[in-house]
């Protein structure tokens, strides 16, 4: 794409930096999610001064179009996955609900000792062995995010279900063990290692965790729930009612 702007004209330069940006980032390599060239070098090649460049690509950044990573650059922000806390769901029945096809890229059931964060919520004794499972998950382009969930001994469930199919359908429909409530807490943090290598990303790059504590309606805990998302795939929207 040829850049250039017209400094006699009577659009201000801002304008015209801000709409060839547009224009530059639904072509490939940049849409494909290559690195935007650096803003000093963008001025340069125009002819203007960095911070007229700068203006330009805040505007961008605020409505979310591009995302500037510390140390790496500017690229584009690709498509979010927008979730509600006013009403939560399995993740299989989220993306159903919003006709988005996902993939599973590894899902994996076994029994492990619960550890001492999960064993105060479940009211066991530390050691106790409950079913663990882990889903990674995501679309076409790669996995985005990576699930571990821990069940309550109480529900009864194995790991020879076919964890594929909505979770909390499994846990009504098969062990009369309906959920009702859940607590979430939610954060943001630099990945670990083998968290980014499942999600594959590079270590320290940012997710977003979300832990979530359910319950079945008589407030008894059923699940222990962590969700670590690729930071730029997923979006929370809170709905608060007067």
């Amino acid at each position: 794409m040829d850049l250039q702007v017209n400094h006699s004209g009577n659009i201000p330069i801002h304008s015209q930096v801000e709409e060839l940006l547009r224009k530059l980032i639904t072509e490939p390599p940049y849409a494909d999610g290559s690195y935007l060239p650096p803003e000093a070098e963008l001025a340069k090649k125009l002819g203007i001064s960095r911070n007229t460049v700068r203006q330009a690509t805040n505007k961008l950044e605020y409505e979310g179009l591009i995302i500037r990573r510390k140390g790496k650059g500017t690229k584009v922000a690709q498509k979010t996955v927008n979730t509600r806390l006013s009403s939560w769901h399995s993740f299989t029945q989220e993306m159903n609900e919003k006709g988005i096809a996902f993939v599973n890229y590894r899902v994996e059931a076994t029994k492990v000792p619960v550890s001492e964060t999960t064993a105060r919520f479940f009211d066991i004794q530390p050691d106790t062995e409950v079913v663990k499972l882990i889903r990674i998950r995501g679309d076409e382009e790669g996995p985005f995010v990576y699930f571990v969930s821990f069940f309550h001994p109480r529900t009864g469930i194995t790991t020879n279900e076919d964890f594929t199919q909505p979770l909390y359908d499994i846990l009504e429909n098969k062990y009369n063990t309906p959920v009702a409530i859940s607590r979430e807490e939610i954060t943001a943090r630099s990945v670990r290692s083998a968290i980014a290598k499942e999600l594959k990303i590079v270590k320290g790059d940012p997710v977003l965790i979300r832990e979530r504590f359910v319950s079945d309606p008589g407030g008894r805990p059923v699940e222990h729930n962590i969700g670590y998302y690729i930071a730029d795939k997923f979006t929370y929207t809170i709905e608060i009612r007067r």
